[in-house]
């Protein structure tokens, strides 16, 4: 019982798995790798809470509680979980539709959005509904990122040429507005800018371990205090408030939450398949430790909640930092906990000395981390291998550009299903002929010099027998046996690959092979699986078929269909036969 109680406990709470058996040369990996990504987030945090509309110092407060409590339920020990750009950019989108009347009043919706994506992640946990996420296919993921990265880029040109832009994530609307203001461009603000952007992007070409946004930051306070730049128009953070996050309440108005759920399914869905998506990838280079779905949904779910009540904004893993963290060294989520004291201590100590840091540089450090979301060779690689995917790819892309972030990943999901649907309904069919002095037998499209027997239709179905695709699979043995001109009197339906038949199915089976005797065409089955054939045995149509018409395999059936025809006894058939002799 005592063990059984702690294995549950393990389950849910994974820091007791690996706190216990915690090793000292684990430490200086951990140490490493919390302070490298700790550093690299106090610049990124704070840009993405920019990003998401809200003050720096709320996406400090992103990666304290909610760090900490992903470290006690998160079941991957390298992922780094906070602010992400994209999930900042859907949570702008999201309550901008709900037209805030201040600052404080924007930040409850922040709150409430984090504590719906919280509570959407820790249910579908619950519920063990982490397999969802899986019709978020790869290319409407590619696509909507590519896409979402794009936008965001834009949305920070305003930043870094300090130009007046709306507030809008359609492409078109953001062009013509940059392309009307672009001769305003503040020019210091934009030199600081390239700098930042050149300090971030080539800065780990020193060292992988340089703190390059870092960098960025001190380089960008150093410009506007040493020159003071303020007084020549380059806008800057200004005061950061010092000290912990007070506890905060998010809304529990329903009017809000009914507004804010579609983008809280959207952060949802999203943030767990890109924060999943980097704790597979670091994990098969680690393999000391199993990865479960649904628990990091809970840890994602408990993490928004801290984010919620903690002044926040929703969080999810991200690709950047945990390969970062992974690099860096990391062998548990002790990482994250040093990564968490090291923001605890900069809001307790050290908030003063971002007054004059420019937005400049926080837009910089956007525009690089989103510039690696914008993927080229996915879309050319699909191109050549997978027509269907990259239209998919192409379209959710297109969608979300013109249409905006929400609508963009919905349609994407909804492109997804409709594919999964139609090859639902499309299933493979092969003819089959046999392979010259041997008893094996081969899809005709796709072999030369089979035997065909011109009176015999060989058919093997790849997949269900179900309401979706009866229609289809009629209408291609139909055509099928047009093509024979009519001649075919026997048709062999190869089962093998056939892996279930529901009552449309069934019913339809049973009306195909009544209406075929009818016109002289008689019925026969091989291979059945045993699932199978108690479906078409409740249903009677082993009956309906004939006991001395099914068979083990498709030689078989063709060596008594040979044999009918030398005998001359093919539509002597008699529906009554017993099952007896069933095989």
């Amino acid at each position: 019982m005592k063990n059984t109680l702690t294995e549950k406990a393990k389950r849910y709470l994974p820091i007791l798995d690996w706190l216990p058996q915690y090793k000292k040369t684990d430490l200086q990996g951990d140490l490493s790798a919390g302070l490298t990504v700790g550093i690299m987030l106090i610049p990124q945090g704070m840009a993405y809470a920019m990003l998401a509309g809200l003050e720096p110092i709320h996406g400090l407060y992103a990666v304290t509680v909610p760090l900490l409590l992903y470290a006690i339920f998160g079941t991957s020990r390298q992922l780094a979980v906070g602010p992400v750009a994209m999930v900042s950019l859907l949570t702008a989108a999201g309550i901008a539709g709900l037209n805030a009347s201040s600052p404080e009043q924007y930040l409850v919706y922040a709150l409430t959005l984090a504590f719906l994506v919280g509570l959407i992640q820790f249910g579908m946990g619950i519920l063990r509904l982490g397999f969802v996420v899986n019709f978020l296919s790869h290319p409407v993921i590619n696509g909507f990122t590519s896409a979402a990265a794009i936008i965001i880029g834009l949305s920070q040109i305003k930043h870094i040429f300090r130009i007046n832009l709306p507030n809008s994530e359609h492409i078109q609307e953001m062009a013509v507005a940059i392309f009307q203001n672009i001769g305003d461009i503040h020019w210091i603000t934009f030199g600081i800018g390239v700098i930042g952007i050149i300090i971030i992007k080539y800065g780990k070409k020193i060292h992988k371990s340089f703190p390059a946004p870092l960098v960025a930051v001190i380089i960008g306070i150093a410009l506007v205090s040493g020159f003071d730049l303020t007084g020549q128009g380059v806008k800057i953070v200004g005061d950061v408030p010092s000290g912990l996050p007070s506890l905060s309440s998010p809304s529990f108005d329903w009017a809000t939450w009914k507004t804010l759920f579609p983008i809280a399914l959207t952060i949802s869905l999203v943030g767990f398949a890109e924060s999943f998506a980097v704790a597979k990838t670091i994990h098969a280079k680690h393999k000391n430790y199993k990865l479960d779905s649904n628990q990091e949904l809970i840890a994602l779910g408990m993490a928004n909640f801290g984010a919620a009540f903690f002044r926040g904004y929703p969080v999810t893993g991200g690709f950047s930092r945990t390969a970062v963290n992974n690099d860096a060294g990391a062998k548990t989520t002790m990482a994250s906990i040093i990564s968490a004291v090291l923001i605890v201590l900069t809001l307790l100590f050290f908030t003063g000395l971002f007054y004059n840091l420019p937005s400049t540089i926080l837009a910089a450090v956007v525009l690089v981390a989103v510039s690696g979301l914008i993927d080229f060779k996915e879309p050319v690689h699909l191109w050549h291998k997978d027509k269907a995917d990259f239209s998919m790819l192409v379209a959710t892309f297109v969608i979300t550009l013109t249409l905006g972030i929400e609508t963009g990943i919905i349609s994407g999901m909804i492109l997804s299903l409709l594919v999964v649907i139609y090859r639902a309904s499309t299933p493979h069919m092969a003819q089959l002929g046999r392979v010259p002095g041997t008893n094996i037998f081969r899809n005709i499209n796709r072999f030369q010099n089979l035997e065909i027997k011109e009176h015999l239709l060989m058919v093997r179905i790849d997949g269900p027998i179900y309401f979706a695709n009866v229609e289809f699979i009629k209408n291609k043995l139909e055509k099928w046996i047009l093509e024979r001109n009519e001649k075919v009197n026997m048709i062999v339906f190869n089962m093998e690959s056939v892996t279930n038949i529901d009552s449309t199915g069934a019913h339809e089976l049973n009306e195909w092979i009544l209406a075929w005797r009818k016109l002289g065409i008689d019925v026969c089955m091989t291979s059945i699986k045993g699932p199978v054939r108690d479906v078409l045995n409740r249903w009677a149509l082993l009956e309906c078929v004939g006991a001395d018409h099914i068979f083990l395999d498709d030689n078989t059936a063709v060596s008594a269909f040979d044999h009918a025809i030398d005998e001359d006894i093919l539509e002597k058939y008699s529906p009554y036969a017993t099952q007896t002799n069933i095989k």
